[in-house]
This record gives C-alpha cells, sequence and structure tokens, in this order.
C-alpha cells in the first residue's frame, strides 16, 4: 500500500502505517452510535451549587491554591477568525454599493462601537486617504471591509480569533481575547507565590504573533494585577493528523501523488494536555471571554467548579489509600459504592454479583482516573454537545458529553432524548490530572477511540473523505470521571460572528 516515499512521509510526521492502517479501517467501518440512556438533568446528573453551599467551595479553592499546587489555564487558540467574518467576505466580493441584509446594516451602524475601530480608521486613512466615517457617506463600504479583512489592512480575515481586538476600555485602550485570558487567569488561577500560567494551542503560522503580543503586553497586566505570568505555547503536533480517504476508503493522494493528511480536529490536543505538568487545568475556548466588569460571575463559577473538584478529589483519594491498606469494612466500601454511584454517576449492572475481591478491584479502576468539572448552561439553542448518561465499552453508564453526530438520531426514542435535553457544553471545564501518588495520568489512555467523525470535504476540486479525532471534551475524555455543574448563562458568551462583539455583555 506504501511506497518508499509514504514510508518516509510517515517517519516525519512521526505517523506509523499500522496507525493509518487503523484510520482507513475506520473509513471502511466508520465509527458506531454511542448508546444514550438519558440526557443529564438536574434532576439526575447535574448538580445545582445552591447559595449557601458556595462559600464551603470557594474556600476549599482557595485552601488548595494555599499549598502551592500548580494551576494551568489551558486555552485552544489556533482556530482562525475567518467564519467571524463570513457574512463580511460575502460583502467584500459582492460589489454592493451598500449594506443591504440586516447583519450588514447592523455592522455599518454600530462600527464605532467595536473595539478594531480606531485600527480600521488608521488603516483606510493609510490606504485611501479616507477614514472610515467619510468612506461610508460616499458608499465605499466594501473599502472598509476589505481594510478589515485582507493583508492591505488589518488582515483580521486570515487572524486567530485570538489576536482580534474583542473590547473597548473606558482609556480607550482595547484588549484582544488572548489579553482577557491573561486578565481572567490572575482572577481565579492564582497559585500561592502569585504566578499565574496559561497555555495556548495555536498554528505555527501565527506562534510568532502570539508572542510578539505576549512580550508586548505581559508586563502591563503584572503590573495591574500585581502577578508574574508564565505563557507558554504548543502547536497541534502533526503524529495526530489523519489521513484523508477517496471515495472507495483508499489512501486519498494530491495532484502530485502524496498521501494527503487533514489536522485531527480540537480531539488531537489531549496530546499537549498530556505534556502539561500541572495538578489542575482550567480549559476554555478563545472566544468566550467578557470585559473585566461582567467578570464577577465568570470568575465566582470558575472557582466554585474548581472548589467541587478539589473537594472531590479529596474524598477520591481518601477512598483509595483505604482500598490499598487492605483495611476496611463492608460499610466502608458499601460507602463507596454509594460515592461513585451518586456523586460520579457511574452505574454497573452487575456490581451487586461481583465477588468481593472483584468489586474491590472494580471500585479501584473507577476512582482511579482522571477527574474533570464541567460546567453546563441551560440550553439557549446554541448548536454542539450536551450532558447525557452514556453506555461505555465496558457495560457501565457514565456522563458523557455529546455531540448530535454521535447519537442515532434516525432512532426516534433517541431523537426525543437529545430534543429533550436541558443543558448545553459550554466548553467550561477543570481537570484534576494527577493521582493519589502525585503522579500524572497518561491521559491518551483513557480516550474512546470509537468516537471519531468522518465528514466530507475537497482537495484540488475533488472530494474526499476527512476524520476527526475523538473530540478532546468528547471522546478523548470518555474514560474520566466527570461532573457535570450547572452555571450560568451569562458566564457563556461566544464570538462567532462579529456583530457577536455588538452584545451588551461585549461592550
Amino acid at each position: 500500500m506504501f511506497t518508499s516515499s509514504d514510508l518516509e512521509l510517515l517517519a516525519e510526521k512521526g505517523i506509523s502505517p499500522e496507525k493509518v492502517r487503523v484510520q482507513l479501517k475506520n473509513f471502511d467501518q466508520g465509527f458506531p452510535f454511542l448508546e444514550i440512556i438519558s440526557s443529564a438533568s438536574v434532576e439526575k446528573g447535574i448538580r445545582v451549587i445552591e447559595k449557601e453551599e458556595q462559600q464551603a467551595y470557594l474556600q476549599e479553592w482557595e485552601d488548595y491554591l494555599s499549598r502551592n499546587k500548580h494551576v494551568v489555564k489551558f486555552v485552544p487558540a489556533s482556530g482562525a477568525a475567518s467564519r467571524m467574518f463570513k457574512d463580511l467576505f460575502e460583502f467584500a466580493e459582492s460589489g454592493k454599493t451598500g449594506p443591504e441584509t440586516s447583519f450588514e446594516r447592523q455592522f455599518f451602524d454600530n462600527i464605532r462601537k467595536f473595539a478594531f475601530f480606531q485600527d480600521l480608521n488608521e488603516a483606510c486613512l493609510k490606504n485611501f486617504g479616507k477614514g472610515v466615517d467619510e468612506l461610508i457617506r460616499e458608499n465605499k463600504q466594501i473599502e472598509v471591509i476589505r481594510c478589515l479583512l485582507y493583508d492591505s489592512g488589518l488582515n483580521y480575515g486570515n487572524l486567530p480569533k485570538g489576536l482580534l481586538k474583542f473590547h473597548a476600555y473606558s482609556d480607550a485602550d482595547a484588549r484582544t481575547a488572548m489579553e482577557e485570558h491573561l486578565a481572567e487567569g490572575a482572577m481565579y488561577a492564582r497559585s500561592k507565590n502569585g504566578k499565574v500560567s496559561i497555555h495556548f494551542t495555536v498554528s505555527p503560522e501565527h506562534r510568532p504573533l502570539f508572542i510578539g503580543l505576549t512580550n508586548e503586553k505581559v508586563a502591563g497586566y503584572e503590573k495591574l494585577y500585581g502577578v508574574t505570568y508564565e505563557i507558554s505555547f504548543s502547536e497541534q503536533k502533526s503524529s495526530t493528523d489523519t489521513i484523508a480517504a477517496d471515495s472507495e476508503n483508499k489512501p486519498f493522494r494530491d495532484k502530485n501523488g502524496k498521501l494527503f493528511f487533514r489536522p485531527g480536529g480540537h480531539g488531537a490536543l489531549i496530546e499537549n494536555l498530556n505534556d502539561i505538568q500541572a495538578d489542575v487545568i482550567f480549559i476554555k475556548n478563545i472566544d468566550n471571554v467578557v470585559p473585566d466588569h461582567y467578570k464577577s460571575d465568570t470568575v465566582l463559577y470558575k472557582k466554585l467548579i474548581a472548589g467541587v473538584l478539589v473537594a472531590t478529589q479529596k474524598k477520591i483519594f481518601d477512598y483509595l489509600k483505604l482500598i490499598e491498606s487492605g483495611q476496611y469494612t463492608s460499610e466502608q466500601i458499601r460507602e463507596i459504592i454509594r460515592f461513585v454511584q451518586q456523586e460520579l454517576n457511574v452505574r454497573n449492572p452487575e456490581t451487586k454479583i461481583l465477588e468481593d475481591a472483584e468489586l474491590v478491584l472494580y471500585l479501584k479502576l473507577k476512582l482511579d482516573r482522571p477527574l474533570r468539572v464541567c460546567g453546563i448552561v441551560k440550553n439557549v439553542g446554541e448548536p454542539g454537545g450536551g450532558p447525557f448518561f452514556a453506555v461505555n465499552p465496558d457495560e457501565t453508564v457514565s456522563l458523557q458529553i455529546l455531540e448530535s453526530s454521535q447519537i442515532d438520531l434516525n432512532d426516534p426514542g433517541k431523537k426525543k432524548m437529545f430534543e429533550q435535553g436541558t443543558h448545553f457544553n459550554p466548553v467550561d471545564l477543570v481537570c484534576a490530572v494527577r493521582n493519589h501518588k502525585g503522579d500524572q495520568y497518561h491521559l491518551p489512555d483513557y480516550v474512546d477511540r470509537n468516537t471519531g467523525f468522518i465528514s466530507g470535504k475537497s482537495k484540488d476540486g475533488r472530494e474526499l473523505k476527512a476524520m476527526e479525532l475523538p473530540g478532546l471534551w468528547n471522546g478523548a475524555m470518555s474514560d474520566w470521571n466527570t461532573i457535570f455543574v450547572e452555571v450560568p448563562v451569562s458566564t457563556f458568551n461566544p464570538v462567532k460572528t462579529v456583530n457577536d462583539l455588538l452584545r451588551k455583555e461585549h461592550q
């Protein structure tokens, strides 16, 4: 199947021929739908932290930070912002003499409210000798948009979201999405010695720009928040790229006859996450940020879910040490079973028929794995994943974040469960990645490889099949212990289109 030049390419990318064969087999067989039992709800599977509980969890988190634990904020930031500007790209190429759609009118009617307005105005003056207002009066809105999107101006259409100016502040300054994450980190992930560690995953071509922005801005934020930053970057590893396939599920080759690989999706970042040496890792998307005056809910609930995490981890560690001591009573084992079933929401229909030794081994296995607490918001009609009870490969049932593509929506019962879901995944996670002995878990060991996804794409005008790896917070964390906590919708403010920046939460 592979030529000598194919093998050289595989070696260069760090991909074994066997891995490619497995991927091609996946194209042949497809990925199975996951068996779901029900969607999670506040009645079953989603915790609501009542007002009177909050102080205890906040204290848990403060106590944890005081013990000099290493906390990292992990931000996937490699995605290009091109989709943010889809409507404006169409406008720029339309030849229109003015805005016609409601989206276009909203953009131009509020253009001064965008944090990037001053930069855009300067780009227009440089290119045309006229500012934004004058160009609009002359019905030259297309020139304004070209200054915004293309490399003759701000080049926003080709930059990642992290480098775009999202928010204006009263002192006429403006912050990029990346800078808002620096601010957030100082508010809830500051270690005992005042250090804030933040890791961004970036694309190779944008890494120098991120480093440049960091060098320019970090000292100011250190002074503002009284912290020191440890900022690091990584790129998606080429070894996580996936082979593309043709219509016959054979390796797709480009016009030069070379094997064609595509990035494996955000699930590939489990490798980057695995490389981080930390006790606790926060995960949040690059575009879900707000200005400082709206951050109070975000900071409060980040600390609360972190408090739930470390309080739960403390119990898990105590139970594991008890099991390993061998000095436990039958009542203590029953207590551990209740904990696994009720707090970790892991169900095993065979628990009652397991022999004592098998039962203890089962409990140890279910306790001794990475732990995550996921903030979940009430459904607001956003596309994407939600919280479900799903059947695992070992026939146990646990909480999972699932995408619609993982559920058989042709099955009326499954479709009904999906549509009745009350909550949505906003990508708001805090993760504990060390065991009770202080050793770091090897995170790729906890991936469900059968939860990938196949989609149709094209290359050089030819159709191809592309494969995405199990998603970072979906199948890549399938075998983690998962706790869902309801967080307010005010903590979820993604920027999917440029006009989202006009919402009050971003002003």
